[in-house]
């Protein structure tokens, strides 16, 4: 029962995320990449210290050193993913970053030598198939945005991999916490950098980063780690890369996408990705 309620966590997690990738396009028309990192994880981390309450002040060494490198997962992954925004569509950018569900297995196969079921196989093949559908030109090159995309679903796959990894043995709120603050920090750290310190947005930016930070990142990733408490980090993953064709669907209701044959083809692909994943064999009697 457990298995089921973790897996519909992330259901519900990745139909919210759809919708972070119109909301993030909507927040880049008045403010930078950094702008919103900075605001968004700022939000985030002090929604989780509000959460966290008393279990805050016994934070543990490896809880601490867990909750860094899950933040600096997170930030590395939606750093590369906002700046790839700004030079590819929100369902493309929604579709490449599904992506990290080919990453998740091999991460787990080079670092602690776990077996791969081949369902697991068989649906990430299908989910980076279906993405490729979606994004790759007739030549197949691919675009500044959509390398960039590429690459933060790297980050993004090392972030649901350590989830998994380090919930079993730290406090899911705790962890959360640390997270979002090392993001939050290096998202500051990556503001000065750039220089991007004049804040003037519009009404529409400061909602869509409102609803990043309280929606989209606070409530979503403490979902995503509870839930992957039942759910190995594969099998999350693969669940996950539906928030592709959420993207897809909230890109074409609220700003207008034109709907294509493709994307029909690679939301049908990534969607059958995920129930492939969960055909259980039959056992023998």
């Amino acid at each position: 029962m457990k298995k089921y309620l973790g897996i519909l966590g992330l259901l519900t997690v990745t139909i919210i995320w759809g919708g972070g990738f119109v909301a993030s396009d909507m927040a880049l028309e008045t403010l930078t990449p950094f702008q919103i990192m900075t605001v968004r994880f700022f939000i985030a981390a002090i929604l989780m210290t509000i959460l966290g309450g008393k279990q805050l002040r016994t934070i543990t060494k490896s809880e601490v050193k867990c909750g860094f490198w899950l933040g600096a997962a997170l930030f590395a992954g939606f750093a590369l993913q906002i700046i790839a925004l700004q030079y590819t569509t929100p369902s493309k950018n929604a579709f490449l970053t599904a992506t990290n569900v080919v990453f998740v297995p091999f991460i787990a196969l080079v670092i602690y030598k776990k077996k791969i079921a081949v369902r697991s196989l068989i649906g990430a093949g299908m989910a980076i198939v279906g993405a490729g559908v979606l994004s790759l030109q007739s030549d197949f090159s691919v675009n500044l945005g959509d390398g960039l995309t590429l690459l933060c679903a790297v980050g993004f796959a090392f972030q649901i991999f350590l989830t998994g990894e380090y919930v079993g043995r730290n406090r899911p709120s705790v962890l959360n916490f640390l997270q979002m603050t090392t993001a939050c920090i290096l998202s500051v750290i990556g503001l000065f950098v750039s220089g991007d310190f004049h804040f003037a947005p519009s009404m529409k930016s400061v909602l869509a980063v409102l609803y990043l930070g309280i929606v989209s990142t606070t409530i979503c990733y403490l979902l995503q780690t509870v839930s992957q408490k039942y759910v190995d980090e594969t099998k999350s993953a693969i669940i996950l890369s539906m928030e592709a064709v959420f993207g897809t669907v909230f890109s074409v209701i609220l700003l207008h996408e034109a709907v294509t044959l493709r994307m029909i083809l690679g939301s049908a692909l990534i969607l059958s990705a995920v129930l492939v994943s969960e055909i259980q064999p039959k056992k023998k009697s």
